[in-house]
């Protein structure tokens, strides 16, 4: 057995022993092995599924896990020699992965099968997957000319090279802002006349001053420590850069804040971080991509695996979503204004003003603050709650387990459910340097159960990465959460839940495998409601110096501002999804032109000249979701309306049962649409989206 520790992933891999001077060395001999045995697939006489197919599934799956761990270490562990590597590499497991994709003797096997007899003796999921993989040969470009289909491999090489630049640039310009401050005075915009730097007797003093929370000067200060300097540092991490937004009283620090956020990676920053030429040049390679397959645009070939059928079908529905939240954001936004003049003296509201004065807004208009209700959400018992939800829903346990991580605030979890392991789940929760910005649902491993081989009969469970962002713990303090940051939590656990409660055994399409991209929000955005109910806002719920629980009066409050500016938030969603749709839409146009176009459509409140959000727009030049942004909001008209079943009938267990058995147990293997109807039994309507929104009683 190799002593590469990436050739031998076990259930659990041992993440502190893997190297970056392993990751070449295992990859080489993993694709080397796999290329040779494949050659002997080919050479088979014969032509079935199991020494097709499940061959096939069983070469790609080892190369392809040990890939992923690579690239999850990548996101969420960046080290200059991992991602030397990783980018040395990533030509080289494209060029692999593509040229399976564009075998031609493997896909004469594929199609021979689907014209076969044993199709028919095939599993409903069998089937779906070999339908999928025929698909996907000829979206490989498996049908091309051999000239085309060297420019297509080359171009989908060139393509992943691009999307982990753009990533990476991004993750060091943010990661590259610091600000320093001796004290409050000095976070206030003032002079520091008394020289002094503070400590940490002096955070309720800076707080006042400031008007920054303590948590967030603890933050900063222990920002600060770890470069072993005193005071305070602010960076553009998440958790940073919304403290500072959301209460910072210096409007020029927020201006500055906005400023260097918003101009990441663009040519308004450092020029080796400026994607500009990475998003011109994964433009070009998208259009010429879908030209060679027949497309009109890449927006076509993108939705050639989604729900949607045309680009203009979503144009239509993103149009029609606007439209409607239009008049509820001007509302927003009138709002807001006149509050910020008549109580803040801001009488030209700017957009780095925007969330500080919507916070005080909110606190006048609803009698509570942010800062109020993260007293409440100490993040275990969160976790707890979270879990306890669960289990309500579904019947599963999720039981803590020590396994080797890859940084010492990661927590694993396997589901157990009557007695047996059923999935694993890692959860990663906490913003630091080095770690991509943001929060996703990835996996290790799908569900399967093997037909050949050593492991005949035997059942593979599921595993998955959690991540997120929040505020750490500081100073050996309990971390908090707000609920914001407790929306999310829910929102990636529904992902996990899709990917680990499936119960498909073909590979391809379980869990999150095979699902239409513009579907797989649903289980996501389905678990957020949860986190308006009483029962379970209470029951993860204790006060950090009463330990009571949250109040219902509390609860009250916030439900009532629920939707507080839902509409400026729906059209920023809009906004977005729009502009991806058209750079895709339109090969060869000014996607600068284009975003400033979409703004004056859809937008009510005007970004300054110098704002170059889509830079740093990963979700579309780096995250898998090109052409397809739309797809949060498509998917969350199936969600609301999935929820709407858990609130017409009454016994949570039963219906969170039959969406289980519906809608997650059969992950890809079937429509997301015909899942819907089964668990709904009727087609979707928008009404659920709309009254959660507040929509619902202007529009109908």
């Amino acid at each position: 057995m190799s002593e590469n520790v990436l050739l031998n992933l076990d259930s659990e891999p041992r993440f502190d022993a893997i190297k970056a001077a392993d990751i070449e060395p295992a990859m080489t001999e993993a694709m080397q092995q796999a290329a040779a045995a494949i050659t002997a697939l080919k050479a088979e006489p014969d032509v079935s599924w199991n020494n097709t197919v499940e061959a096939l599934t069983s070469i790609t799956e080892r190369v392809g896990r040990i890939w992923s761990v690579v690239a999850h270490l990548n996101s969420v562990a960046d080290t200059p020699e991992l991602r030397a590597a990783y980018n040395a590499l990533m030509p080289k497991v494209s060029e692999f992965f593509t040229a399976i994709s564009q075998d031609i003797a493997l896909y004469e096997r594929f199609k021979s099968i689907k014209a076969s007899a044993e199709y028919a003796q095939l599993s409903p999921a069998q089937q779906t997957k070999l339908n999928h993989d025929l698909r996907d040969f000829v979206l490989s470009g498996a049908e091309l000319p051999e000239q085309e289909q060297a420019e297509f491999a080359a171009l989908q090489a060139e393509g992943a090279q691009l999307s982990a630049a753009f990533s990476q640039n991004v993750l060091d310009a943010t990661d590259a802002f610091a600000l320093y401050f001796a004290n409050g005075a000095e976070l206030a915009g003032q002079e520091n006349t008394s020289g002094q730097t503070s400590t940490d007797a002096d955070f309720a003093r800076d707080s006042e001053i400031s008007g920054l929370t303590e948590e967030a000067l603890a933050m900063f200060a222990a920002a600060a420590q770890a470069e072993g300097k005193a005071g305070y540092k602010i960076g553009l991490q998440m958790p940073h850069y919304l403290a500072v937004m959301q209460y910072a009283h210096n409007r020029e620090l927020r201006r500055q804040l906005y400023h260097a956020y918003s101009t990441r990676a663009s040519e308004l920053g450092e020029a080796k971080w400026d994607n500009t030429a990475n998003i011109n040049r994964i433009l070009q390679i998208a259009a010429r991509e879908a030209q060679l397959l027949g497309f009109q645009n890449y927006a076509e070939l993108s939705l050639a695996t989604k729900m949607a059928d045309t680009p203009q079908q979503v144009m239509t529905f993103l149009q029609d979503l606007a439209s409607r939240a239009k008049p509820f954001a001007e509302k927003d936004l009138a709002e807001v204004k006149t509050y910020a003049r008549e109580h803040l003296g801001l009488d030209d509201l700017q957009p780095w003003d925007m969330t500080y004065a919507s916070e005080k807004l909110r606190q006048a208009k609803y009698a509570f603050s942010q800062t109020e209700v993260k007293k409440y959400f100490p993040a275990d018992r969160v976790l707890a709650g979270l879990f306890a939800q669960i289990d309500k829903l579904y019947g599963v346990h999720f039981i803590e387990k020590q396994v080797p991580v890859w940084h010492p605030d990661v927590r694993y979890y396997e589901l157990e459910q009557g007695g047996a392991i059923i999935g694993g789940v890692y959860m990663d929760l906490y913003a630091r340097a080095g770690k991509r910005g943001g929060a996703w649902m990835n996996d290790y491993r799908g569900r399967r159960r093997f037909i050949t081989g050593d492991h005949a009969g035997q059942l593979q469970t599921p595993i998955a990465y959690l991540v997120c962002n929040f505020t750490p713990p500081v100073a050996g303090n309990t971390a908090r959460l707000s609920h914001e940051e407790i929306l999310t939590l829910f929102h990636e656990t529904g992902h996990g839940l899709h990917h680990l409660l499936t119960q498909v055994d073909e590979l391809g399409v379980s869990g999150i495998n095979g699902v239409e991209w513009d579907a797989v929000e649903m289980p996501s955005q389905f678990m957020e409601n949860f986190v308006w109910e009483y029962d379970v806002l209470a029951g993860m719920s204790c006060h950090q110096d009463t330990g009571a629980v949250l109040p219902e009066e509390l609860y009250k409050k916030m439900l009532a501002a629920k939707n507080f500016q839902s509409g400026l938030w729906m059209l920023r969603q809009m906004e977005f999804a729009q502009f991806d749709m058209e750079i895709y839409s339109h090969p060869g146009c000014d996607w600068q032109q284009t975003l400033q176009e979409v703004r004056r459509r859809v937008a009510v409140m005007p970004q300054p000249d110098f704002n170059r959000f889509a830079h740093s727009f990963s979700h579309i030049f780096a995250g898998g979701y090109s052409a397809g942004y739309y797809s949060y909001s498509w998917a969350e008209v199936l969600s609301a309306d999935i929820y709407a079943a858990f609130e017409e009938e009454a016994n949570a267990a039963a219906t969170g049962k039959r969406f289980w058995h519906e809608v997650l147990a059969v992950g890809g293997s079937r429509p997301a649409m015909e899942s819907f109807k089964a668990f709904r039994g009727r087609e979707p309507t928008i009404d659920a989206l709309l009254r959660h929104c507040g929509f619902f009683n202007e529009t109908a």
